[in-house]
């Protein structure tokens, strides 16, 4: 097989590698992000072998490996509340590790065996479609991945159409588009705008992609039979786009550096870069009232994962709510990370309410308070190896050593998640009560979407 005209190659390559970094840079503790990220890395890397080697073994490896990334990115589609979902992610990795060593084990097409994970998972998704949001992501997830099946099918079993670059083009495609639909269910778990930050990253890719991928397509060209001369190009490559598509975090790092002794700036600066990025994924104001109480408990609840994170605060629907303009009125300043603080503040005396009356304790009736109060508000990890008890009271390193010894992950997640929903119920109905318009709009908003 011939190598990859640079002018294909190098385009798929530095837009994978973006995309991938964009979905990290969005949160890369959410697991349908950081796997679709590992698809597209991995997707890319196997262009840079193409190129080096065409049609090699770890050419044709690392076109596998997306598969069972992609296979786990759908399992982070199933809803958080799942009862089996921490086994089913605890299976996927088991079975990735295992189809990795048979992936690299087998000979030419019998590396298919890889698109059975992804099948699997398709599957277990569709059980539960009526479950994910929008609804129209599985059967797009399921046709996108049954296109990059396709490819990978021609391009493992050498079936000649030609040259190879428009086939390895496709799955490039197929992938991307799987790196968008992984960014639509993320903005629609969380209640953020994904367009404008999207199209805002996209412009400047592209530009990227043209000012630095023309050169590098041409130093290729002139130096045909050096591979050592592709394989930079592609690190210059890899480098661009994750320094463009990780920018606030690229640039937080810089002024580490730059202003080491000016703590005072380096924190104003942080402020104003956070909020910088935070803007685009704001959800308008307007579109706060048509919530229903099934969107608006599930955005409690993940407000309440996020509370020490003012970031992801800023960018949550929730900061507009009225009892947030309540607190604000009067101040002279009504921005968005003051609206963050002030939700802290409004959950914050959410969880409050929850607390039983008397002394401190760990019976059943403080369960739902001591699950958010310690972990959620105070940002406690019980669980963690080495508990870090400084600065804490009596009652703190109580209710955190009991944590460790009678309460398993499972049960204190179930906690919280009713504790999460206690706390958006009172909300709820303090909403309701105080403007009506809120339940009216709701209940039309949500007997039009069923």
């Amino acid at each position: 097989m011939t190598a990859p005209v640079p002018a294909i190659a190098v385009p798929a390559f530095a837009l994978t590698w973006w995309l991938a970094c964009y979905l990290l840079g969005r949160d890369a503790r959410r697991p349908v992000l950081w796997r679709a990220a590992v698809a597209l890395l991995t997707y890319a890397s196997a262009v840079a072998a193409w190129t080096v080697a065409p049609g090699g073994t770890a050419a044709k490896v690392l076109l596998c490996l997306p598969a069972l990334a992609w296979a786990g990115a759908a399992l982070g589609l199933l809803p958080d509340d799942l009862p089996e979902r921490r086994q089913v992610d605890r299976g996927w990795l088991a079975v990735s590790a295992v189809f990795v060593v048979v992936i690299v084990a087998l000979p030419g097409a019998g590396r298919l065996v890889a698109l059975a994970p992804l099948v699997g998972g398709l599957v277990l998704v569709w059980r539960s479609a009526d479950t994910v949001r929008p609804r129209a992501l599985t059967p797009a997830v399921t046709a996108a991945a049954a296109l990059y099946g396709l490819g990978l099918l021609v391009l493992l079993l050498g079936v000649d159409l030609g040259s190879p670059d428009l086939v390895l083009a496709a799955v490039g495609l197929d992938l991307l588009l799987l790196g968008f639909l992984a960014a639509v269910a993320d903005a629609v778990d969380t209640g953020e705008r994904l367009l404008p930050d999207l199209r805002r990253s996209v412009v400047g890719a592209l530009a990227a992609t043209l000012v630095v991928a023309g050169p590098a397509a041409l130093t290729m060209l002139a130096a045909p039979e050096r591979p050592i001369v592709a394989v930079l190009q592609y690190v210059l490559l890899a480098v661009v786009m994750t320094v463009f598509a990780l920018s606030g975090p690229a640039r937080r790092g810089l002024d580490r550096v730059a202003f080491l002794h000016d703590e005072r700036l380096r924190l104003d600066r942080a402020a104003l870069l956070m909020l910088a990025d935070a803007l685009p994924r704001r959800r308008e104001r307007h579109t706060l009232i048509a919530l229903s109480q099934d969107e608006f408990v599930r955005l409690t609840r993940r407000a309440l994962d996020d509370f020490a994170d003012v970031a992801r605060l800023v960018r949550s629907p929730l900061i507009d709510l009225p009892t947030v303009d309540r607190r604000l009125t009067g101040r002279v300043v009504d921005q968005p990370l003051a609206r963050a603080v002030e939700l802290q503040a409004v959950l914050r005396d959410g969880v409050a309410r929850l607390k039983p009356p008397g002394l401190p304790g760990t019976g059943e009736q403080w369960r739902h308070y001591n699950a958010l109060y310690y972990v959620c508000v105070l940002g406690l990890r019980p669980y963690e190896r080495r508990l870090r008890t400084e600065g804490l009271d009596r009652d703190a390193r109580q209710v955190l050593e009991w944590m460790r010894r009678y309460v398993p992950r499972r049960m204190l997640r179930e906690w919280q998640t009713e504790g999460a929903g206690l706390v958006a119920a009172e909300l709820w109905r303090e909403l309701v009560s105080t403007d009506p318009r809120w339940l009216t709009r709701a209940t039309a908003n949500a007997t039009r979407s069923s």
